[in-house]
């Protein structure tokens, strides 16, 4: 038995935790999102750079195996885009349609993360 959330049928396998690995992920299940990931990877590396800490690229890697996560697996994917449509329909932070959406954003995001740290 296992512990892990169930995210029905996954389109690929998880890749392994290299940036390559991830890439080649996102390049096979959302291409589209390919220059999204390369910005913010030179983004890490300059901030990487400024400061000498390494922690900008493996944060970096976290959030894009988190992306690929969710992307790869159909339920997690259509909920995350529920939560996004949802927070285009709001004009305010104070909405309850705002926080609702938010948090669902945020719980999908934590079970991708979880997913893929475990």
């Amino acid at each position: 038995m296992t512990t892990q959330p169930d995210h029905g049928h996954e389109l690929i396998p998880r890749p392994e935790s290299t940036p390559d690995a991830v890439r080649v992920a996102l390049a096979r299940i959302a291409p589209h999102r390919l220059g999204e990931m390369e910005q913010h990877k030179e983004q890490a590396l300059a901030a990487a750079l400024q400061d000498g800490r390494i922690g900008h690229l493996q944060h970096w890697l976290a959030y894009w195996r988190g992306q690929v996560e969710i992307e790869r697996c159909p339920g997690l994917r259509s909920r995350y885009l529920s939560a996004l449509a949802a927070l285009n329909h709001t004009s305010s932070r104070d909405e309850p349609e705002f926080r609702a959406a938010m948090t669902e954003l945020r719980s999908v995001e934590a079970e991708a993360q979880q997913a893929v740290s475990a």
